[in-house]
């Protein structure tokens, strides 16, 4: 079985790249940067979703001498020009703030029409091996915001996401619904030929 570092600490990407790759029918253990020492913390200094997968999946591979996958992604709302975008996760100013960040992201938007909070989740995802090939895929779902988050199932923006042709929101889906939607699970799809092509090299 190869190894796979996904450059993350959050328990639900590792548990959602796994089931992925293993309904793939891909061999591969996934392992998040917890595993290891001294992996470093790598800022997000990119300009764009690929720039910070890139960033990540690089100093994670270097610094474990394994491939490495690394994502970034964010909410992009349409009347705010794609913003809060690549600052998603620190919009209200502290990283991971998921609660101050809706909650800021809702009061910018609260004389926006509710027909104008058109929005769509997008993520890159990279791929990175030791001798230094480089693969970079996207995802995306589409849909509009609500004002009032509903659901336990998720994080981030999803309690306040209502994907195209759906009447529950992204945290009120189950994780394999999530998963056969999301703009992180059709980029993690995407990198699925890639790693099998890894494997049989």
């Amino acid at each position: 079985m190869t190894r796979l570092v996904l450059a993350s600490r959050n328990a639900h990407k590792i548990a959602e790249m796994a089931r992925i790759l293993n309904d793939a029918g891909l061999a591969i253990e996934v392992v998040g940067v917890d595993a290891f020492d001294d992996v470093p913390q790598v800022a997000e200094t990119g300009a764009t979703f690929a720039d910070n997968a890139l960033l990540k999946a690089r100093a994670v591979s270097a610094a474990t001498g394994l491939p490495s996958v690394a994502d970034d992604s964010g909410l992009c709302v349409d009347e705010m020009h794609g913003m809060p975008g690549t600052l998603s996760a620190r919009w209200s100013g502290t990283h991971g703030d998921d609660l101050a960040n809706t909650r800021l992201l809702l009061g910018q938007l609260a004389d926006t029409p509710d027909d104008r909070l058109t929005a769509r989740f997008r993520c890159a995802v990279a791929l990175v091996i030791p001798d230094g090939a480089e693969t970079v895929v996207e995802g995306q779902m589409s849909g509009r915001l609500v004002r009032d988050p509903r659901g336990a199932n998720g994080f981030g923006y999803d309690p306040i996401f209502l994907p195209d042709n759906s009447v529950r929101t992204s945290a009120e889906l189950s994780s394999e619904e999530k998963d056969a939607i999301s703009h992180r699970g059709e980029a993690l799809r995407a990198i699925v030929p890639h790693l099998r092509q890894l494997l049989d090299s």
